[in-house]
Formats: C-alpha cells, sequence, structure tokens
C-alpha cells in the first residue's frame, strides 16, 4: 500500500488528508507518513 499511496501523491492524486486517512486506517505507519509526506503525523 506505501508504493501506491506515494505514487499517487507524487502524481498530486492523493492530498496529504488522503494520507491521513490513510494512518487512521492502518493501511501506512506514521513513519510512512513522514516519508511520503515529509513532515510529521499529528493526531
Amino acid at each position: 500500500m506505501f508504493y501506491t499511496l506515494l505514487r499517487l501523491y507524487n502524481q498530486k492524486r492523493l492530498s496529504k488528508e488522503g494520507l491521513l486517512n490513510a494512518v487512521r486506517k492502518r493501511w501506512i505507519t506514521k513513519e510512512e507518513y513522514k516519508e511520503i509526506a515529509g513532515e510529521e503525523y499529528e493526531e
């Protein structure tokens, strides 16, 4: 799932809000969120 979300985010087809939802749904970890978005995950 990480690589799919990374690709979508880089193509601007997924927003940061979408990434936050992915963390909440446990599709990716907080560390993976940081790697994709470039910022810390804040609850």
